[in-house]
């Protein structure tokens, strides 16, 4: 694998927390007008978090794992609309999710650096992506890292110009 996109990986944890730090206080739960243009699925700040942690938890754990364990898996997607109703997203206190995020960053990480040539590239099939690799579901991991960063610095912009006439 390459080391840009796993140094990209165990860098997000702290460039999460800085992008949320980012949002001012009082807007963790704020929502646009209009979600038009979000690089991210349509979730406050708070509910991005969640989202993030339950996606590497029991999307993407369970798809690495898989992909290394069974002979070419199909690999469902995770409803996270779903989720965040059931969950109660909006009920989440921060810090403890960007704790969790961490840790289970940390535990991906520790499975990737046991991951052999040969295993790279195992496949699987993976909802609306197709016929992957293991190489590949990382790839995806880490873009979806980075729509998230992308979409909170999008709410950042839709709170910074709430006010501008």
């Amino acid at each position: 694998m390459d080391s840009a996109t796993l140094e990209a990986l165990a860098r997000f944890p702290d460039q999460l927390e800085a992008h949320y730090g980012a949002i001012p206080d009082g807007f963790e739960l704020w929502a646009p007008a209009s979600w038009v243009g979000c690089p991210s699925e349509p979730y406050s700040a708070l509910e991005q978090l969640c989202h993030i942690r339950d996606i590497e938890i029991e999307g993407y754990h369970v798809r690495l794992v898989r992909t290394l364990k069974e002979d070419h898996p199909f690999l469902p997607g995770v409803d996270g609309d779903r989720l965040k109703v059931l969950r109660s997203y909006s009920e989440s206190f921060a810090p403890e999710v960007l704790a969790d995020i961490r840790q289970a960053r940390e535990e991906t990480l520790v499975l990737l650096a046991t991951v052999s040539a040969e295993q790279w590239r195992r496949t699987c099939d993976f909802e609306d992506y197709g016929v992957t690799t293991l190489r590949g579901l990382v790839h995806y991991l880490c873009s979806h890292d980075q729509q998230h960063l992308a979409g909170l610095q999008w709410l950042a912009g839709k709170i910074a110009s709430r006010t501008v006439s």
